[in-house]
């Protein structure tokens, strides 16, 4: 009788595999979206504290504005407790304010950047990411994002002015493995992972030593202790020409 995999585990649910949501402060996004709020007048907000987020790169800064709403946002780099910041349409263009893509000018870094208005932010949230300003075209903005990829974006979504703070945090190696061990804690991810090759043949498909063909590739409809090794392959075999 053999071992359920890890993934048919994970299918299946339960304590182990629950994503650590308690430990968060709570959800990161920008206030209720409303287009006489945002083009209507400047709001001025202060930087109350910048809190550690488990499992989050970057530090995250509770707000609260001068209607007495509070919110929770991604810091911007130069960021600081007691600084005020303002959010509307005709705040001045510097780090940590919050502007309509449109009222940004070309070439300016922006990150916590909406897809659609009202999103909360989708875009450049990892620490020392950011996206940059292209061109405003009608009601649409181009943006190149961190991938270099440019996408065309509502010129109504929100954005912060400057880039996520916590940048170079990748650049220190983990060193040792418990480091990875606390941090898969703080997420939902399990660790270690043990390759399937490295298994015996009763654990894993994959397992049991050489394999002169490979795995087979699997649809990407197949059930999770199927779904292993090379899945919806676009093609097999040796390219033609190449040797």
């Amino acid at each position: 009788m053999g071992k359920r995999l890890l993934v048919q585990r994970r299918g299946r649910g339960g304590s182990v595999f629950r994503h650590p949501g308690w430990k968060k402060v709570g959800r990161v996004a920008y206030r209720p979206f409303r287009m006489e709020e945002v083009y209507g007048r400047v709001l001025r907000g202060r930087v109350l504290e910048l809190l550690h987020d488990p499992g989050r790169g970057c530090p995250v800064a509770r707000v609260k504005f001068e209607d007495g709403v509070e919110m929770l946002m991604v810091a911007a780099e130069g960021m600081a407790v007691g600084q005020t910041i303002y959010y509307g349409a005709d705040a001045p263009v510097s780090v940590g304010n919050i502007l309509p893509l449109g009222k940004v000018p070309e070439g300016t870094m922006v990150c916590n950047v909406e897809i659609r208005p009202g999103d909360g932010g989708k875009i450049a949230r990892a620490s020392g990411t950011y996206a940059i300003v292209l061109a405003h075209r009608g009601e649409k903005t181009l943006l190149q994002l961190p991938s270099k990829k440019v996408k065309e974006v509502s010129s109504h979504a929100r954005a912060t002015i400057g880039i996520v703070a916590g940048g170079g945090r990748i650049e220190k190696p983990f060193l040792k493995a418990g480091k990875v061990y606390h941090l898969s804690k703080a997420k939902s991810f399990k660790y270690p992972k043990v390759r399937g090759k490295a298994m015996g043949a009763y654990a894993h498909p994959a397992g049991g030593g050489h394999h002169p063909k490979g795995l087979t590739p699997v649809p990407r409809t197949a059930p999770p202790g199927q779904k292993v090794g090379h899945i919806a392959a676009r093609r097999t075999g040796r390219r033609k020409g190449r040797r």
